[in-house]
């Protein structure tokens, strides 16, 4: 049990020195900047993927239009004799 103990004790002194050098020291501008071009960067995501929608029910509801027209074009041909 106390080897464990040491174990353990010497694992953690020896991994502090890395988790603290990885603090993140960023000012309130900083990180307001950062927000706002997370914020930018998300909007345009979005804006593409609904762009992207869009074209693809446009393009459907076309498609099913041509499909209704040729439809009621063959039902309204005149018999042939």
């Amino acid at each position: 049990m106390l080897l464990k103990s040491l174990w353990i004790l010497v694992f953690s002194c020896a991994l502090a020195p890395g988790a603290m050098a990885q603090s993140n020291d960023q000012s309130p501008k900083e990180d307001m900047k950062s927000a706002g071009h997370d914020t930018k960067n998300a909007a345009k995501k979005t804006a593409r993927g609904v762009k992207h929608g869009t074209k693809k029910v446009i393009h459907k509801s076309a498609r099913a239009t041509r499909k209704g027209a040729d439809k009621v074009e063959d039902k309204t041909a005149p018999p042939r004799l």
